[in-house]
């Protein structure tokens, strides 16, 4: 498992990559990756392409992200790639209400 985030000035994208499983063990990782990163006006994505597994903690994480992403004034945030797995978790949950995935 791991996580990595990049942030591109020049397409205004930071990308927060998740591999293999997804779960409270990431919690303060993921947090880093956004937590002290100036995101105004930043499209924030959730790579997910690479992640096999994902479970409730996740989730909450990504509530997290959301809520961090409103009150900075982050342009968007995206889900990438799930898997079909991770996919049908984020429809349960009607996370597909709450953001935009990308498939």
């Amino acid at each position: 498992m791991s996580i990595s985030s990049q942030l591109d000035q020049d397409s205004g994208q930071l990308v927060i990559s998740v591999a293999g499983r997804f779960d409270y063990s990431l919690h303060r990782d993921f947090r880093a990756c956004y937590e002290h990163v100036s995101v105004e006006g930043i499209q924030l994505i959730l790579d997910l392409s690479s992640a096999d597994y994902m479970d409730s903690s996740a989730l909450g994480m990504m509530l997290l992200l959301k809520e961090h992403a409103e009150k900075s004034q982050a342009e968007a945030l995206t889900i990438r790639k799930p898997s079909p797995a991770i996919l049908k978790i984020l429809e349960i949950a009607n996370f597909d209400k709450l953001l935009k995935i990308e498939n």
